[in-house]
């Protein structure tokens, strides 16, 4: 293993446009770490670079919620909400649960139709029709609601900014419990309660947590009020509020928040319950998605995640949260292979207004290289709305700016937008709407939504890209076109001893990066192109060891090229270690993010 600083090469330039820099550019941290806490030195150089010193080691590479879990009843309304949950559960009021269509927010339905069912009080829950009805609580859902016969209903993953909706929910005599973790305003809906960390004048530290977080927290709030008045018994015992990790830790995964503190104990808790397969649905989309080894965070938002997404993406919004609140074999099973098919579908439809968008993102450039913007603001008559987020995720792989995707409809447009570490698109958004640019709006730092009347679609995307220019420069960095590194390593260093010592620091995601590493001066052995455009390598190094590698989606992109015509010149390959464990393999492979030449 060799250093962070010799890792970065001097590589000011890659195939993809990236500077490489040190993730840790004073090594003697590390050493430090390494023997005060006698860990690898590897762990150690990886925990140092990610600002973890002594005091906080422990509790970072054994994440538990004994530690970590907050007292529900910290956040604004909490308490509040949780007696209103409380009322209606003892007097077997009508509940309902108003959810989003994506992960979060199935998860969070999921989460809180399991926990009803565990008190005897089946609950409704309505997810929306993402074309028809658009995103967040509307008027005519609530009052059909109301209707039905409930008197209570929690909305997950959504709400804190349905004003309209909302106030008309209060008008039919629905009390509304917002569950949101999405950007507020400093004003707040006409609810009986709002519980959003990411509220103005909260204090919680815990602004990182994805609505399905929230809804666990308010699962606790409310299990220990029923638990205080005496609700449960010999009876009716209380449930095991633990044995539904699993779909939180998949929500939070999805939802790209930030994996620390208590999000990384959630994920790290929850990952042991998937593993245990218990829950039908996770089981049988495990099954259906190939997944044949341990869970880890990365399967959840690669493999898992995308199929619980596609049912809401192509007109089915309920089959995600349906599959894993189910304890029917059978009805999972089916559910897991609809959402298969409905993922396919959305691959397809993806493919073409990818295809589309990156075409509108060369010809708005203006002679300009298109990441040379602040911010690329795409638009095209009838993108499906079900793809355009993912979409969003396409372009910033290839052009690492943040990105506004909209599909226009007639007079109106809905838009889906993604950002890079360091640039907050849910407060520009936010803004927008404040402006009176957006029909409706919002988001967190990584991912935001709008609707826009069609004739301002370019006044706000002049609008974005100052501010999100704006942001750029207070920050002082080349946003985006960084790519950190943890060290160098040699072929044959490639164990799976050193992905074992590596696997302390999991789980990886938003705020806990995979560790990167550079193999130096490798040489390939054959490429190929498989599967959905990935170039396919074989490495070898000037150690002799040997090494497969996988640079997904590349064929046709500078670093893929770079990778297919070699012509036995040698590259610095970047890019993560992970474990091969396919059909009983015990190996390791790389996943190559970056190439650059040897100087």
């Amino acid at each position: 293993m060799a250093s962070a600083e010799e890792g970065a090469l001097n590589v000011a330039r890659s195939f993809s446009g990236f500077a490489w820099r040190p993730r840790l550019a004073d090594g003697r941290t590390a050493l430090m770490l390494a023997q005060q806490l006698d860990l690898p030195e590897v762990v150690a150089r990886a925990l140092a670079g990610r600002g973890i010193g002594a005091a906080e080691a422990e509790a970072y590479l054994s994440p538990t919620l004994r530690t970590q879990l907050p007292d529900p009843c910290h956040l604004r309304d909490m308490d509040r909400g949780a007696a209103r949950i409380a009322d209606a559960v003892a007097a077997e009021e009508g509940i309902a649960v108003f959810g989003d269509y994506d992960v979060d927010g199935a998860t969070s339905s999921a989460l809180l139709t399991r926990f009803f069912r565990a008190l005897g009080r089946p609950i409704e829950v309505y997810i929306p029709d993402r074309i028809r009805e658009g995103y967040g609580p509307n008027g005519p859902a609530l009052r059909a609601l109301a209707a039905r016969g409930a008197r209570v209903v929690i909305t997950v993953d959504c709400g804190i900014s349905a004003f309209e909706a909302l106030d008309e929910a209060k008008a039919c005599g629905l009390d509304v419990v917002v569950v949101d973790h999405h950007v507020a305003e400093e004003r707040l809906p006409a609810a009986h309660a709002v519980i959003n960390p990411n509220r103005l004048d909260e204090e919680s530290p815990h602004r990182q947590l994805a609505a399905v977080g929230v809804a666990f927290l308010l699962v606790v709030a409310v299990n220990r009020e029923l638990r205080r008045r005496g609700f449960f018994n010999a009876v009716r015992r209380e449930p095991d509020l633990l044995q539904w990790l699993d779909i939180v830790a998949l929500g939070t995964v999805c939802d790209q928040v930030r994996l620390t503190g208590i999000n990384r104990a959630l994920v790290a808790q929850g990952l042991k319950v998937m593993a245990a397969r218990g829950n039908a649905g996770l089981r049988a989309l495990a099954d259906v998605a190939r997944l044949e080894q341990k869970p880890e965070a990365w399967h959840l938002g690669f493999m898992l995640g995308p199929r619980i997404n596609a049912g809401g993406r192509v007109g089915r919004p309920d089959l995600g949260a349906r599959l894993l609140a189910t304890d029917d074999d059978d009805e999972a099973l089916a559910l897991a292979r609809e959402l298969d098919a409905f993922n396919a579908e959305r691959r397809e439809i993806e493919a073409q207004v990818l295809e589309q968008a990156l075409a509108q993102a060369e010809e708005q450039a203006g002679g300009r290289s298109p990441d040379e913007r602040a911010l690329l603001f795409l638009a095209g008559e009838n993108w499906h709305p079900g793809v355009i987020g993912i979409v969003a995720s396409r372009v910033i792989e290839r052009y690492h700016r943040p990105v506004c995707v909209a599909g226009i409809d007639g007079a109106m447009a809905r838009g889906s937008g993604r950002s890079v570490p360091g640039i907050d698109l849910g407060a520009a958004i936010i803004a927008a709407r404040q402006e009176g640019l957006l029909l409706n709006g919002g988001g967190h730092a990584m991912a935001a939504g709008f609707a826009v009347a069609r004739e301002r679609l370019a006044e706000l995307g002049s609008f974005l890209e100052e501010r999100i220019a704006r942001q750029r420069a207070e920050a002082g960095e080349e946003l985006g076109r960084l790519l950190y590194l943890d060290g160098a390593v040699a072929v044959r260093a490639a164990t799976p001893d050193l992905i074992a010592s590596l696997n302390a620091l999991a789980p990886f995601g938003t705020g806990n990066a995979e560790p990167r590493f550079v193999i130096p001066a490798a040489r390939i052995g054959k490429a190929d192109v498989v599967g959905e455009n990935h170039v396919r390598v074989f490495v070898s190094g000037a150690d002799g060891g040997r090494l497969k590698a996988m640079a997904f989606r590349a064929a046709d992109n500078p670093l893929g090229r770079a990778l297919l015509e070699t012509g036995g010149l040698p590259l610095h390959l970047a890019g993560k270690l992970r474990a091969d464990t396919w059909m009983g393999r015990n190996e390791v492979q790389m996943f190559i993010d970056d190439a650059a030449p040897v100087a």
